[in-house]
């Protein structure tokens, strides 16, 4: 069973899995698919050709571009921008205030964070184009990643990126 807002706007040729739940004002682009037990809060905006796996939770304000896939278990907090033809692989956690460019593939269990040691909300990290982020690499608050950066497996961001760079290391170190 499914819950649907008679205020979402669905378009044509939507595939919507089982036990999903999609709140007032969701924009679903065309040809989207998506699969079993997923929330997409209010505000939600999904592009045309986009795949959302089973286990998802958008919250309020998150926009994704098309021709995107959001893995199972991916889960933002709100407030994110995500580019087109984006890839989140499973288990990853999109901070408040995410912001992902186009065409950059996120490996899994990835991890974002929006608040600073005195629990400020300082906002989400803001990844360019084209970028790389390697599996369980985190990614501290208020940074800029730039385009066509790739960040190692593992790292710890807590500094702005240069574009067309490699990062790697516990904190990340440019290559």
């Amino acid at each position: 069973m499914n819950v649907i807002s008679s205020k979402a706007k669905i378009g044509k040729n939507v595939q919507i899995g089982h036990f999903t739940i999609i709140e007032d004002d969701v924009e679903i682009g065309n040809n989207v698919i998506i699969e079993h037990h997923c929330i997409l809060k209010n505000h939600v905006k999904i592009g045309d050709n986009t795949i959302i796996k089973n286990f998802v939770e958008l919250r309020e304000n998150t926009i994704i571009g098309k021709n995107c896939t959001i893995d199972s278990r991916v889960s933002s907090s709100g407030d994110c921008i995500i580019g087109d033809d984006v890839i989140l692989r499973y288990d990853t956690i999109i901070a408040r205030g995410v912001e992902i460019g186009n065409n950059t593939y996120v490996c899994p269990r990835v991890m974002t964070n929006n608040l600073n040691t005195s629990k400020k909300q300082i906002g989400g990290a803001k990844i360019g184009a084209n970028c790389f982020i390697g599996t369980n690499a985190v990614l501290q608050h208020g940074i800029t990643i730039g385009n066509n950066v790739t960040i190692g497996s593992l790292a710890f961001v807590n500094k702005d990126c240069e574009d067309n760079s490699v990062y790697m290391g516990i904190p990340a170190v440019k290559r």
